[in-house]
């Protein structure tokens, strides 16, 4: 598959050409192509060579991706060729690649089959934090079912130790005077406490 830049400028000379195969893949039970080479011409000369990483669909999909390129920070699915070869002082970069070479109908694309990766670093995040928001829960959902009832049991006693049996004429004097130097104050005899039973 060529294509020709015509008659632009500078880039009238300018060939880019994709070498695509074919294969038939049992284990999928249907046709495959990928793109296994892309040559750079000028003036009908090869000027750089690039093998192609992980480009490829279905022969009746077309492949798409947001960046096809030889550089680093675009995953490199463009590769030199080899280290002797003029590919080294090239820099080409696809920006919204999508390319179908076999099983064209009516001059569009089928469905595209996207380079996205399942794993990219933004899904892996929210798989990682997703799962730390599921251990905090796991934990919660522990110490909840771990935590002891009270059992409410109050039972209000009178001390013995410190405080007389009430008698029941004594009622209503709930008073008892104390002696101090000169004052009068009260003491209240019917004080309680009260002991929780868990």
């Amino acid at each position: 598959l060529s294509l020709k830049f015509g008659d632009i400028g500078n880039l009238k000379g300018l060939v880019i050409r994709f070498l695509l195969t074919t294969s038939y893949y049992q284990l999928s039970v249907q046709n495959w192509f990928s793109l296994h080479r892309l040559q750079l011409l000028y003036n009908h000369s090869i000027q750089a060579t690039f093998n192609a990483t992980r480009i490829y669909a279905p022969a009746s999909y077309s492949y798409h991706c947001e960046h096809v390129s030889s550089l680093q920070r675009y995953d490199a699915l463009l590769i030199p060729s080899s280290a002797n070869d003029l590919s080294k002082l090239w820099e080409v970069t696809f920006t919204d690649f999508q390319i179908q070479g076999f099983n064209i109908q009516e001059g569009h694309f089928a469905y595209a089959k996207d380079c996205a990766s399942f794993f990219s670093p933004a899904i892996l995040m929210g798989l990682v934090m997703s799962l730390i928001l599921l251990l905090v829960l796991a934990y919660a959902l522990h110490m909840l079912i771990h935590l002891k009832s009270l059992d409410r049991h109050y039972e209000c006693k009178a001390s013995p130790a410190y405080f007389g049996q009430m008698k029941d004429n004594d009622l209503g004097d709930e008073k008892e005077p104390l002696r101090s130097n000169g004052n009068e104050a009260y003491e209240l005899r019917n004080q309680q406490f009260c002991k929780i039973y868990i």
